[in-house]
């Protein structure tokens, strides 16, 4: 069976490196970026069954890279993972194709990791 891929954008490395752990320890393939700017470069060379995607990144923002997304991730299902809740940036994060808003204090790694699933299945 293959992998499924997920590119997971956060600039806390700390985060980063336990969620990826987590999801790889769930079967799934990761890729990290720790900006905006990295993030678009690795979405403009692979393609990704899932985007874990922070809206407050060093380079460029999450909303930044949402908007730039080419044709290889156009439909590729996004869900932010962020600490901003109600805002008119998960809004406008929503608004640009972003399938969920996550925030990050209120879940747990693993019930991130069953809301991958859900989107990915």
């Amino acid at each position: 069976m293959k992998k499924n891929k997920i590119l997971f954008v956060e600039d806390e490395k700390a985060l980063r490196d336990t969620l990826r752990e987590v999801l790889e320890s769930n079967k799934f393939k990761v890729e990290t970026a720790a900006d905006g700017e990295a993030a678009l470069s690795l979405l403009n060379k692979n393609k990704y069954n899932l985007v874990l995607l922070d809206i407050i990144l060093p380079k460029k923002n999450g909303l930044d890279v949402l908007e730039e997304l080419d044709e290889l991730n156009k439909n590729t299902p996004v869900i932010l993972l962020t600490n901003l809740s109600g805002s008119s940036n998960v809004q406008k994060a929503l608004d640009l194709g972003a399938r969920n808003y996550l925030v990050k204090s209120e879940y747990s790694l693993d019930e991130i990791v069953d809301r991958v699933k859900e989107v990915i299945e």
